[in-house]
Order: structure tokens, then sequence, then C-alpha cells
């Protein structure tokens, strides 16, 4: 049996995004000669049990996001230098890779870092902190043994400029589908969901929206910054637009995705988005922003906006694309984005 340590995530249970809800799918989903042991950042869990899943924990006393991700990915590494107890360390995300030098000096473990989606280049970061993970991305790849990109434009990126071969291994999204009675609706409304950062474009679909009469909800973090507090105050005021808090009960998220006439994805950054790939196993259509990541994850079978005066228009008119793109999504999302096959994949790295 081969065992795993995975570092760099807020833990199990799954409380936070994309990375977490990946790490307890990998253990739902493993093989009988795969052994997960998950570290979990303390202050994220009032109760801390040994096992979740079959995995066992390890409690490490800082933040896993935000400036403390450093310390708490780098403390997590030399847990795994000091007892050994690792044949695979998976690295998810590159905040503390600046120490995978000394990890390697120190264990004859494989190591695995999935990149995430370039992170350094995201408008949120500064000078100082772009520069910082631009550098931490560059130890990932040369220190790793295996590197995994979400997204081929990643997985082309990282040929590019390292000349590094890669895996290409995405995201499941069969788990946003439950199995609860849902009342139909009118599939009167549009749906949006993310975090409220200006590189998802979230300004774009709200400002378009509010110049014509097609009714959206979009759920995010609108009190968690100023960006999406002044967003929230501008078009809170617009009657066909419904601005919902984060919503995290996969229940009532099931609800919303279920009963919308379409989908909007703003993300122009960051690869495989998790909730792309959730929301094309609805089968309904997508308006996705246009990018490299986005048509590589929908196989350029969405539609695509690039700025507010097209996606207007597209709201406005009656895409000859549409009827056929809502089954395309959900081809696609059966095919490449179920968390049994995205398992395999990561176990297939383990070598």
């Amino acid at each position: 049996m081969k065992r795993v340590s995975i570092i760099g995530t807020v833990g199990l249970p799954a409380c936070y995004g994309g990375f977490e809800t990946l790490v307890e799918n990998l253990v739902r989903y493993k093989s009988e000669k795969i052994s997960y042991h998950v570290y979990c950042s303390k202050s994220s869990y009032k109760t801390r049990p040994d096992k979740v899943g079959g995995a066992e924990l390890t409690y490490i006393p800082f933040r896993a996001n935000g400036i403390q991700s450093v310390s708490y990915d780098i403390l997590s590494m030399l847990h795994c230098i000091l007892f050994k107890r690792s044949d695979v360390v998976l690295i998810l995300g590159v905040s503390g890779c600046i120490f995978l030098p000394f990890l390697r000096l120190f264990t004859k473990s494989t190591i695995v870092t999935n990149i995430d989606g370039l992170e350094w280049r995201r408008d949120k970061w500064g000078t100082v902190a772009k520069k910082f993970l631009k550098f931490s991305e560059s130890i990932a790849v040369k220190f790793s043994d295996v590197i995994i990109a979400d997204n081929k434009a990643i997985g082309d990126y990282v040929t590019e400029e390292y000349t590094k071969d890669n895996e290409i291994i995405a995201y499941g999204g069969d788990h946003a589908i439950r199995k609860i009675n849902v009342e139909s609706g009118g599939k009167d409304y549009a749906f949006g969901l993310c975090r409220i950062e200006p590189e998802n474009n979230v300004e774009m679909i709200l400002s378009s929206f509010s110049k014509t009469n097609k009714n959206l909800k979009f759920v995010g973090n609108w009190g968690s910054s100023e960006f999406g507090k002044k967003l929230k105050r501008t078009y809170s005021r617009f009657d066909n637009i419904i601005l919902l808090d984060p919503v995290y009960d996969l229940d009532q998220l099931y609800v919303l995705r279920r009963n919308c006439s379409f989908y909007l994805h703003g993300h122009s950054a960051g690869g495989t988005n998790p909730s792309l790939v959730e929301m094309m196993h609805f089968g309904v259509p997508i308006y996705a922003f246009d990018c490299d990541f986005n048509r590589y994850s929908t196989e350029e079978k969405a539609s695509y906006f690039i700025d507010e005066n097209q996606l207007i228009s597209k709201l406005n008119s009656s895409d000859s694309e549409f009827g056929s793109n809502g089954q395309a999504m959900k081809e696609i999302a059966l095919r490449r984005y179920t968390w049994e096959k995205i398992a395999n994949l990561y176990e297939s790295t383990y070598k």
C-alpha cells in the first residue's frame, strides 16, 4: 500500500473550496492500494477527529490561506520529514514550495505538485506577492517529480516556460448533482457563482444585465472586499438582478442550478474552474468569458463573450448555438469531469 500525504488545503471535511473538494473525493474514490494522510488547518475546525473517510489527519496551527499559507505548507513538509511516513507527497498549490529543495534533501518520497491556476497572474495580488508566487512556482516545477496542471492552457505554459513535462488532470463535478426532488421553476433567470474578484469579470456581467430585461441570480462573497461591497451597492437596486450571499449547502445550490435557464462564467484566469465543471453536469447552456482556459474546459462548444457589448448582444438575441450548448456541456462533463476518473488519474501519478 502506498502512503500519500496531502499538503496545501484547509483539510477534511471539505469546508472551503476546489482543492478541499478534490481531496475529499480522492479519499472517497481511492483504490485499495492507497492510504491518505491529510494536513489540516487547526483553526478551521472546532472538532478535530483523527480520521475522516479513512484518511488520517494532522492539524497544523496556521491558516491554510493568505500569508500564513507559506508557514502552513512548510510546517506540513517538516512534519513529513520528521515522521518519514509518506511514499508520496501531494502538494496542492505553490505557496510553500520555496521549501521543496529541503524536502527533497531529507525524503525519498515521490513529490507530486498541482501548481493551481498560475496564482501569480491574479489581479488581487500586489507586485511583491506576484514575484514571490512566480518564484515559488519555478521552484515547484524544478523540484517536483510530477507536475499536475488542471488545464491544457496551463500545461502548455509549463512546457514553454520551463520545458517540463506535466500531467493534465482537471476536477470532477458530479458531486453537484443531488438526489432530491426539485419543483420545476420557470427557468426565467440566468445564474452566476464565483468569488467576487475583478479577474472573474463580475462587474462586466452585472453591468450587462443592468442594461437588459433579463433576470439574473448571482451568488458570491459580496461582503468580503470593498470591491464586492461596491458592486452590491451599485447593482442590487436593479429589479432584474438578485445578489445572493455565499451558499455552501449543495442541496440549495442544486435547486438554484437546476432551475436556471443558462449559466454565466466570467473567470479569465485560474485554469479549469471547479464551479464551471460542476455546472456542466446540469446540461444547461453556458456563456463563458472568451479565454484559452474556458475554451479548453468546454471543448469550444459553449457560447463565449469578450466584453460587455458582446455579452449584451448575446443576451438580447437567440444564439443559434444555444440549443445544442447545454447538451454538449453535459456530454463533456460525463466524459471528462467525474470524480472516479479524476481519482484514478491522480493515483496513476503516484509512481
